[in-house]
């Protein structure tokens, strides 16, 4: 293996054609210089400076090492500067339904990156379900999860208003059976909707199924049918209250983590805040 500081002394004095002229670049004395050249010509059993020249050169062996020297010193410089450079090395994995990433969430996990650069986000989206299986199973670190009844583990708990939503531009008399606009197989909400036109013994069937929570209200608004959404996810939105259902008992939105402390613990105050803001008037 070469040696990068005897490569570095080797380019020094090619480019500054003197021992005398490489020393004060590398700060340091001509017979130090002269020593890491010797060990260098040693090390490939060949000499690689014209001693005789003035300026002095490279010989032709030196021509041919010249170009992977400077190569082998930048790659060394680079990966100096990786490793130097702890950005990114450490990863927190967060589990949230799609409509808790809102714009102030994001505000808040974009503030964390640039106060702990060693740190990467990786965010995922997904059912409260999914969420809650991930953070079981310890594929997340921390988890937002929309549930009935919040865990006696839960960090933090806030109750979220849910409402029966048809559109404000084409609201009519729904017929039996009754249009749905729903979640996936496996979504809360999806359930609690069954359940309650059940009780009203009225027919249903699914018009829409939507994996978000925007794809969903689109549908809404264009009049597909009826759903049940959190109450805050319809604001600015073309759609109202469905008078023959009205709201739901509110679900609970619980925040899970395995850590209190350090960069972990620093996150779950934010998001807690946030979410803490959003819920306080009661959506």
């Amino acid at each position: 293996m070469l040696d990068p500081r005897l490569l570095r002394a080797f380019v020094a004095i090619v480019d500054a054609g003197s021992f005398t002229a490489a020393a004060e670049r590398l700060n340091m004395t001509q017979s130090t210089i002269s020593q890491q050249l010797g060990r260098l010509e040693q090390a490939v059993n060949g000499e690689l400076i014209d001693r005789t020249a003035r300026p002095v050169q490279a010989t032709p062996a030196g021509e041919r090492l010249l170009g992977y020297a400077r190569r082998i010193l930048v790659l060394q410089a680079e990966a100096e500067t990786l490793l130097g450079d702890l950005a990114g090395t450490a990863a927190i994995r967060i589990g949230v339904p799609d409509d808790i990433v809102t714009p102030e969430m994001a505000e808040a996990f974009a503030h964390f990156s640039e106060r702990h650069r060693e740190v990467h986000l990786n965010v995922t989206t997904g059912l409260s379900r999914e969420m809650s299986r991930g953070f079981r199973t310890g594929e997340f670190d921390i988890a937002v999860i929309k549930e009935a009844t919040a865990s006696a583990d839960s960090r933090a708990t806030f109750p979220e208003a849910m409402g029966w939503f048809e559109s404000a531009d084409k609201a009519r008399d729904w017929p039996d059976p009754i249009p749905l606009v729903a979640f996936p197989p496996g979504g809360l909400y999806r359930e609690t909707m069954f359940e309650r036109i059940e009780r009203e013994r009225r027919h249903w069937y699914i018009a829409f199924t939507g994996s978000s929570v925007t794809g969903v209200l689109a549908a809404v608004e264009a009049g597909l049918g009826l759903s049940l959404l959190p109450v805050g996810t319809t604001a600015g939105r073309r759609t109202r209250l469905h008078a023959g259902f009205g709201v739901e008992a509110a679900m609970t939105v619980s925040l899970y983590s395995w850590e209190t402390d350090g960069p972990v613990g620093e996150l779950v105050e934010m998001m807690t805040g946030v979410l803490a803001d959003r819920y306080r008037s009661g959506r």
